[in-house]
């Protein structure tokens, strides 16, 4: 009889920035892993890394000894002692992943099991970058002054930019290993890391970059805008353009 080859499982990388987290965010981690895990590929091995962004006070030895208890050989905890950013905090996580596939998304889990294991299918299916789009039942649940930054910066992506995916800052994403080498070339510190990824992703072409529509939790609590922040990342999209226009 011939010899047949048995396929090593698939492996995936789960990465979660954290800085002020909810209440019980450790609990609610193990119940969506749990959800997800169910509708994954019964090969799967799932590893969850934790990146602190610099927070002193939300996260307690009691949430570490949780999920270090509940996720033998499969948890990573990464802390530094400064808040640096959401994209620092990820590019920090992402480069100890050493599983072939990685998504990230919000240490609150908002986005349905269901996305997060739509996703992963996605980057299985030969996608190098999986991105979720925001669909318009979104915008129905955020409170009007974000709904109106994140609509503008869709607008000027498109029109702007001319990117592929006018919604690069959807909290979920995801890659493989060439998505994953794309993402560490990024240096925003904080939230248009994304928008850089995809702008880098559009200057070099050969990516399969794939777009999926992707579907909140009804119960997410959004923070409020900072305008200092906003400001910040209006000097952040005003670089990438920069970079665009010296091409």
């Amino acid at each position: 009889m011939p010899a047949t080859s048995l396929q090593p499982p698939a492996q995936l990388a789960l990465v979660l920035p954290c800085y002020h987290p909810p209440l019980h965010w450790a609990t609610n981690i193990l119940t969506s892993l749990a959800r997800l895990r169910a509708l994954l590929p019964a090969d799967t091995t799932l590893h969850l890394y934790v990146v602190n962004d610099g927070d002193a006070s939300g996260v307690s030895p009691a949430d570490l000894d949780l999920l270090t208890q509940q996720l033998p050989g499969s948890f990573t905890y990464l802390t530094y002692a400064l808040n640096q950013g959401k994209g620092h905090a990820l590019r920090t996580g992402i480069s100890q992943v050493e599983e072939p596939y990685c998504l990230f998304t919000d240490i609150d889990f908002p986005y349905q099991e269901t996305s997060v294991a739509a996703l992963y299918q996605v980057l299985l299916a030969g996608a190098d970058v999986a991105v979720g789009v925001r669909d318009d039942a979104y915008y129905a649940q955020i409170p009007p002054a974000r709904r109106r930054v994140s609509r503008l910066l869709r607008r000027l992506t498109r029109h702007v930019l001319r990117l592929p995916v006018d919604d690069t800052q959807c909290g979920l994403k995801g890659f493989n290993a060439a998505g994953r080498r794309l993402f560490l070339r990024t240096t925003t510190k904080r939230y248009l890391f994304d928008l850089e990824m995809l702008f880098l992703a559009a200057r070099r072409g050969e990516l399969r970059v794939v777009p999926l529509p992707v579907e909140l939790k009804p119960d997410v609590v959004f923070s409020r805008l900072n305008p200092r922040i906003l400001l910040t990342e209006s000097l952040n999209f005003v670089r990438i353009l920069g970079r665009r226009l010296d091409d």
